[in-house]
């Protein structure tokens, strides 16, 4: 059983914007008002799902203060934001403003644009923005995500930041899709770093591996699977039923990136919620591939819910 008080079942949030591709503040509680109803403990804001690398500082900042009205209808959801890019200055004001807003925590892509920097470099860099950024009650989660980023985060560096930081560095976002190294995690952290999976078709090994939790794209539309998997681990116990959709859902949704275009088409079409565009460089789908989208996912039996 998962004890830290950040744990449980997190959507990587897809961002709503308006045609001219401004941000459609208004919507942004409602959807987590629906994303809590379906079993989130909280949200991811301005991830990879989030388009997060796409919107400006002050964007940033006013997102974040839209999603906390979140909290009148329900308290405890969790907040955290992505604040990392490649620019140290950039992250470290992107960093304190979470923080200053009233988020729960962070999540920081390492510096991506610098894809042959050395562990030091890379600790030198989570140092800075730790020190001059995180306060002393703020919690920082690393992001690895080595396809997207082009930076990976050894377990050494991971191990040297929690030495370092052994408060605000709280723990981890595993966006590899490698149960291998998820294993590893839990095996060297799973008792000091809250770990986050971000692969849904590795949810429940990943949670046996000593996982505390989950950030994902799906959880999005497939939250109540995501949400059984998390209870039934709680308990000592499985959801194999919930855990093969998962895995079907991802093999699908794996076939239409970017996954931030395909969940706002199907986000859109399954919940009645407008149909927001993504910024450029991103398009949107094509109706046929939507359609396409919906048609795999319902011969596959996982829109039966909708």
């Amino acid at each position: 059983m998962t004890t830290h008080p950040l744990a449980g079942v997190y959507v990587a949030a897809i961002t709503p914007l308006y045609p001219n591709y401004s941000i459609d503040l208004p919507a942004i509680a409602p959807v987590l008002d629906h994303l809590a109803r379906r079993g989130c403990h909280g949200a991811l804001l301005l991830g990879t799902t989030g388009e997060g690398p796409s919107f400006s500082f002050p964007e940033r900042r006013d997102i974040c203060r839209a999603a906390l009205q979140i909290r009148q209808a329900h308290p405890d959801f969790h907040l955290l934001a992505g604040t990392g890019t490649p620019s140290l200055e950039e992250t470290i004001a992107n960093t304190r403003a979470v923080f200053d807003v009233g988020l729960d925590g962070v999540v920081v892509l390492p510096p991506y644009y610098y894809r042959k920097v050395t562990d030091d470099g890379l600790f030198a860099w989570f140092a800075e923005v730790i020190r001059r950024a995180v306060p002393a009650d703020g919690l920082l989660f690393a992001y690895h995500i080595p396809a997207v980023s082009g930076v990976g985060l050894s377990l050494d560096l991971i191990a040297r930041l929690h030495d370092a930081f052994p408060k605000q560095f709280a723990g981890l976002k595993d966006s590899s899709a490698d149960l291998d190294f998820a294993t590893q995690l839990g095996r060297r952290f799973g008792n000091d770093l809250l770990i986050f999976n971000g692969t849904d078709s590795l949810s429940q090994p990943a949670l046996q591996a000593g996982a505390g939790g989950c950030i994902t794209a799906l959880a999005n539309l497939f939250s109540p699977d995501l949400r059984a998997v998390w209870d039934a681990h709680q308990q000592g116990t499985t959801a194999p039923g919930a855990y093969a959709r998962l895995q079907a859902a991802r093999a699908i949704s794996n076939r239409y990136p970017p996954a931030s275009a395909t969940l706002k088409a199907l986000f859109s079409r399954l919940n009645r919620f407008p149909h927001w565009p993504v910024r450029p460089p991103l398009v949107p789908l094509s109706r046929d591939v939507e359609e396409r989208v919906l048609a795999e996912l319902q011969t596959a039996g996982l829109l039966a819910e909708y």
